[in-house]
């Protein structure tokens, strides 16, 4: 039998509490950016539910928005809903979030963390979403997210 990561199955742990019938599954290839998780898994880079984090300006708060893989996050779109935003460094995300970049779970924050769901998302049928490491993914519906995150659906997508 394969172990997780302490990351992975710290997350592995929450979706069987939670009831989630979905295993984490660990990429033999990083899965840090959307286009090299979609390859790993053979599902399209829309399918992947990226999660980007922002510092909130005026209390310091973790944002995250769960965006489409294939969508650019618009930062006023966000800014607009949350209020003024400001780049989470690396450090910043591990202390609030509890992951480390390229590994970032929409769900098991370490601290409350405000968070919105990309709307494009709603429009597929399944998801794959980063399950606290690089490598570690797990799959749901988008409604499963909405869910387990209770976050608000938003137009969040940059628009051409």
């Amino acid at each position: 039998m394969n172990t997780l990561p302490d990351s992975a199955q710290r997350v592995a742990d929450l979706l069987a509490a939670m009831g989630h019938d979905k295993q984490v599954v660990m990429l033999p290839e990083t899965g840090k950016t959307s286009a090299e998780a979609a390859a790993g898994l053979g599902c399209s880079v829309a399918e992947i539910a990226k999660s980007i984090v922002f510092r909130r300006l005026l209390d310091d708060a973790a944002v995250m928005v769960v965006a489409s893989g294939s969508n650019r996050v618009d930062e006023a779109k966000v800014a607009a809903l949350v209020g003024p935003l400001g780049k989470a460094d690396a450090r910043f995300v591990k202390e609030r979030i509890g992951y480390a970049i390229g590994g970032v779970c929409p769900i098991g924050h370490v601290g409350k963390t405000v968070m919105l769901i990309d709307e494009d998302l709603l429009e597929l049928n399944s998801v794959w979403a980063a399950a606290g490491h690089p490598h570690a993914v797990f799959n749901l519906t988008p409604q499963q997210l909405v869910a387990m995150t209770a976050a608000p659906v938003a137009d969040v997508a940059l628009r051409a």
